[in-house]
């Protein structure tokens, strides 16, 4: 609601993972394996989430195989130059910070640092200033040579944060 009223945005969307594999877990079985899995309570509310995102009329995307982020991508993506919509300003709500490669001229990242208190609208200077010059679309290669603990994806060995960032 805080995002809704600072950016009165035209167009909402949420997306959503669902609990079964994603192409990620069949191309590497240890993606994720160890994450230490939210609280019951959590699973048992995002029902109850997705139906008052509809009731104020938030489009709800979720597909098996893939993750939200994946679909997140996907809409940024279209809502570009050049793809399907007319070109549309793009912020993106999330406390996940992988989503900071899609920043361009056109798209932002509204993430949660400490609750909905502490948040940081990541535009492609701040990326920069985060990750030492890297720009949004480097960091892919950034985590590929660093690895990811959060999603157990490893490094290429000896390279570490410094090395990824050199």
């Amino acid at each position: 609601f805080k995002a809704i009223k600072e950016f009165q945005p035209d167009f909402v969307v949420a997306a959503f993972d669902l609990p079964a594999p994603t192409l990620r877990h069949r191309q590497y079985k240890e993606y994720k394996a160890k994450r230490i899995p939210a609280p019951p309570d959590l699973y048992q509310q995002i029902p109850i989430v997705k139906k008052i995102l509809e009731a104020f009329n938030v489009l709800v995307l979720e597909k098996e195989g893939y993750e939200a982020d994946d679909i997140i991508g996907t809409v940024s993506k279209m809502a570009q130059k050049g793809g399907v919509l007319p070109s549309i300003e793009t912020i993106i709500l999330s406390g996940d910070l992988d989503n900071l490669q899609l920043i361009n001229d056109n798209t932002r990242v509204y993430a949660l640092r400490k609750g909905v208190k502490d948040i940081v609208l990541y535009d492609e200077k701040l990326v920069s200033e985060k990750y030492q010059g890297l720009v949004p679309g480097q960091l892919i290669d950034f985590k590929a040579l660093r690895g990811d603990p959060s999603d157990n994806v490893p490094g290429v060995s000896g390279i570490g944060e410094k090395g990824a960032l050199g």
